[in-house]
């Protein structure tokens, strides 16, 4: 079993977006340190190795059965996880730290993006329960407030969407 990763940060809080915000930004620090040094292939891989980990996670969350989020949602972070699989798998095969950047943008936007709180929603509590992140890339704010559509399943009534509980 391979050891755990040593972070030199933590997650802010327990909200799970605010988690998996923490994860992707953690992974982008490091493709960027890896790129910084690119003769220590090590590093470099330990950071491809440990973004491909976080996005398997995700991809395991959108294809469960009891996923809460929109299908529409679902299918955009599956094609988005491939993409970030044939990029990483690339770049494990040929080391180059100097085409990282599509990998680290693609952290970067969707960690803002989770970042980002919805306006009218309360924070979630923590569950152990899997969900996929929230949003892709960071939207635009509308010119005036509008309420957040509720939907409504027969089964989840007063059901709130479970989150991603990320342990890398």
């Amino acid at each position: 079993m391979k050891p755990t990763p040593k972070y030199t940060s933590r997650p802010t809080s327990d909200d799970p977006r605010d988690v998996e915000a923490w994860a992707l930004a953690e992974a982008a620090r490091r493709l960027i340190d890896a790129g910084r040094a690119p003769s220590n292939g090590e590093a470099l891989q330990a950071a491809l190795q440990l973004n491909q980990r976080l996005w398997t996670i995700f991809q395991a969350s959108i294809s469960e059965d009891d996923c809460p989020l929109p299908q529409d949602l679902r299918t955009n972070i599956a094609a988005l996880s491939l993409m970030v699989d044939r990029e990483t798998m690339a770049r494990l095969a040929d080391l180059d730290a100097t085409k990282l950047d599509r990998l680290i943008e693609i952290n970067r936007s969707v960690s803002s993006g989770l970042s980002q709180k919805v306006e009218g929603t309360a924070p979630r509590a923590a569950t152990t329960t899997q969900a996929a992140p929230a949003a892709a890339a960071p939207q635009p704010a509308p010119v005036a407030p509008r309420p957040v559509p509720q939907q409504h399943h027969a089964a989840q009534e007063g059901a709130q969407p479970q989150p991603l509980r990320i342990s890398i």
